[in-house]
């Protein structure tokens, strides 16, 4: 698979495509990353890529002249899928990767400046984003969807199964890994993971990967179609944590101060036993994450 980076820094792909992954990808033909320079192709003698915007306003505009003919320089051998790297694209995630993988040739154009020519953004075939927030250039961004890429392609992994368990790509996060020792600083491995059964080594992945997904990602859990072993599964972690699956964590407190007397007037009332015993035991029982008892006196707070 080819990509094609057209890029004003052209130095920060070297070290990124022969190390790593993407090194021994490139390395062993799986992919080549080539850069091309949008300056190459400027008409005047300073090589400027850029000026003012028309109508006016902050900062410079990439012309669209030296961008598309750097794109076009790389498609002798036909036309590579054309994506702009820029925060109004749509967000990059795992099965955008995906598909990515199915091209043979991708252009990532990478926009520098305040923006870019919109008769490039009109030449492109899609554009792409990290996400909501904006940095000084797509370069990152063409490295995050390099890597993401290949890593899918027949090859670059010795184990490409390995991508089909991992968080995203079944639209659940991954479930959590361990590996020797058994036991570090108090910490065990689950015992499933230990028993060599693996249909309850399965099941228990499946089971922490929706654990993890309902409290780190409540959107992608909400989007999530569960099958039949996923309803089992759900309804035992509702049983195990039924206050974390009902509602938000809720915290009470007795305010002693301020309160009103019989005649309306602002007063500091009293601690009692039935504060510190008999509703901490309540809180206790029905599962709340905290109970506190609020007064402005010295005394009390060290009886409570």
């Amino acid at each position: 698979m080819r990509f094609e980076v057209i890029t004003l820094f052209p130095e920060l792909f070297g070290p990124f495509s022969s190390k790593g992954l993407v090194g021994k990808a490139n390395e062993s033909g799986v992919i080549t990353v080539t850069c091309t320079n949008p300056r190459d192709f400027a008409k005047n003698k300073h090589k400027s890529v850029d000026d003012a915007p028309y109508g006016g306003g902050n900062g410079m505009v990439m012309m669209p002249g030296p961008v598309l003919e750097a794109i076009e320089s790389r498609e002798a051998e036909g036309r590579t899928h054309r994506i702009l790297l820029t925060p109004q694209g749509k967000p990059f995630d795992q099965a955008t990767a995906r598909r990515l993988s199915t091209y043979p040739a991708l252009s990532l154009v990478c926009g520098r400046y305040e923006g870019i020519d919109e008769r490039v953004c009109e030449a492109v075939d899609e554009q792409i984003s990290l996400g909501d927030f904006v940095m000084t250039g797509g370069e990152v961004a063409a490295l995050a969807v390099i890597e993401a890429t290949a890593r899918l392609l027949p090859g670059a992994l010795g184990n490409l199964d390995s991508t089909r368990d991992e968080s995203h790509s079944a639209g659940l996060l991954e479930y959590p890994q361990y590996t020797r020792p058994p036991e570090f600083r108090g910490s065990t491995v689950p015992e499933q993971l230990l028993s060599g059964d693996h249909a309850a080594i399965a099941r228990y992945r499946r089971k922490e990967s929706l654990r993890r997904t309902r409290a780190l990602r409540p959107d992608l859990f909400l989007a999530h179609q569960p099958d039949e072993l996923d309803r089992k599964l759900l309804a035992e972690l509702t049983a195990e944590e039924p206050a974390k699956a009902a509602r938000a964590p809720i915290y009470l407190g007795l305010v002693h101060y301020p309160v009103k007397d019989r005649e309306g007037n602002i007063v500091t009332t009293a601690v009692t036993n039935l504060d510190v015993h008999d509703l901490s035991r309540s809180s206790r029982s029905y599962g709340l994450a905290g109970y506190y008892v609020i007064t402005p006196i010295e005394a009390q707070r060290e009886l409570v």
